[in-house]
């Protein structure tokens, strides 16, 4: 089984930034893609980014696109994600997610593992 470890999150002020980290444990194992969702409170868990590990290829939503920075550590296994800009929309639980085969990125489906979680709070 492969574990994934969300890390980085936190309260700050809207302009700031934080960074993100997803650490992997368990068996070894080659992601095809790997990501980022967020849940908002009271709204729907909704795609953000990923990279395609190959590739290194990376992949944003739109209101995202310019702000936040997707990579990868090919050694560690691990995925980041570099957030500049934050505004209180970007509030939510963070989660790490790993698949294994090709599928649509912005489909949750598409992803095998799922980490716990790291909650983001961005104050006005």
């Amino acid at each position: 089984q492969v574990q994934l470890v969300e890390s980085g999150g936190g309260l700050v002020q809207a302009g700031r930034s934080l960074r993100l980290s997803c650490a992997t444990s368990g068996r070894t194992f080659s992601p095809y893609v790997m990501g980022w969702f967020r849940q908002a409170p009271g709204k729907e868990r909704e795609f953000v980014s990923a990279i395609n590990w190959g590739l290194c290829t990376g992949y944003y939503v739109d209101f995202v696109k310019g702000r936040f920075t997707i990579s990868r550590d090919n050694v560690r296994k691990s995925l980041y994600l570099q957030m500049n800009s934050l505004s209180p929309d970007d509030t939510g639980v963070y989660y790490c997610v790993a698949a294994l085969g090709p599928g649509g990125l912005r489909d949750a489906s598409t992803y095998d593992y799922w980490g716990q979680g790291t909650q983001v709070t961005v104050s006005s």
